[in-house]
């Protein structure tokens, strides 16, 4: 089971990219995971419009005292990461203004069954070495 996992707060007012980001790993995807913070638009509706059945939105509210130095990304990070499926094989990550290629995913399907079985410890993969 692949699951991928996100967060996104004011999307629209930022005009971040995240349908384009959520869309471009969901069919790598057998669940995704979007943290949605307590947003000043309509990011929650955003994230809905997307109309998979394999979005699970996770409602969040941000510590904006844990800005300085990025923390509070990483606190979201891990709430998304701890939402994921227990029976996940891989987690895939991706921020609201990433994309992946669609050209890359064959070779991301691949290198996912060539390490399936791996018991070492997993190492991240880089469309930029695919």
């Amino acid at each position: 089971m692949v699951s991928g996992f996100t967060f996104v707060r004011n999307a629209i007012k930022f005009d971040y990219p995240v349908v384009e980001s959520i869309s471009s790993i969901l069919p790598l995807c057998d669940e995704m995971i979007v943290a949605v913070g307590n947003s000043e638009d309509e990011t929650r509706d955003l994230i809905e419009s997307i109309g998979s059945p394999k979005i699970r939105i996770i409602d969040t509210i941000w510590d904006d005292t844990m800005r300085e130095g990025g923390r509070v990304l990483a606190i979201e990070t891990d709430k998304a990461f701890a939402a994921i499926s227990p029976s996940s094989t891989w987690a895939f990550y991706l921020q609201a203004d990433e994309v992946v290629h669609e050209k890359f995913h064959e070779a991301i399907l691949s290198a996912m069954d060539q390490w399936h079985d791996d018991p070492g410890e997993r190492r991240p993969v880089s469309v930029e070495y695919l």
